[in-house]
């Protein structure tokens, strides 16, 4: 009986190939950041996701489940919240957590779905800027949100607004 002898994958074989003679698989890790980024990604998407859940839950319970329920929201139920910096603050957090754990997904699925790298380029490009003006764009809404406008000294009608 003859014994096989079983290299181990340090041995010293650079070849490639076991003792049947078929070429097992190569590891190569390296230390390149790209590996920590999407670590990063990864722990954000679930950190963020737990924290939305919370954003989502209380924004819903206050809208639909207090006071009058969805029979109250209008555009004083907005300005009022909106006139709280709680809420502002909130509501802010929520859309910046919403957008770029939404950013981050479709950031995977372009890098795992698009084969051409100048396509993966451009789906990037257009989702970074999409969700940049969508960001902006809200950031500004909550933060100079005025119910009771005036235009040319002239107060807008609302029955909101304090005469």
């Amino acid at each position: 009986m003859t014994a096989t002898q079983i290299q181990s994958p340090r041995s010293g074989n650079n070849s490639g190939k076991d003792s049947s003679g078929k070429i097992g698989p190569q590891y190569r890790r390296s230390g390149s950041s790209r590996g920590n980024f999407e670590m990063l990604a990864w722990l954000f998407m679930r950190l963020s996701g737990v924290v939305l859940v919370v954003l989502i839950f209380g924004h819903l319970t206050v809208n639909l489940l207090v006071g009058e329920g969805i029979h109250a929201i209008d555009f004083g139920f907005v300005a009022g919240k909106w006139a709280d910096p709680f809420w502002q603050v909130w509501d802010l957090a929520m859309l910046w957590l919403a957008m770029l754990h939404g950013t981050n997904g479709v950031r995977t699925i372009i890098n795992d779905y698009a084969e051409n790298n100048s396509t993966r380029l451009w789906l990037k490009i257009v989702l970074y800027a999409a969700t940049t003006v969508i960001i902006i764009l809200g950031t500004l809404v909550i933060f100079t949100f005025n119910p009771c406008p005036v235009v040319d000294g002239v107060q807008l009608p609302g029955g909101f607004c304090p005469a």
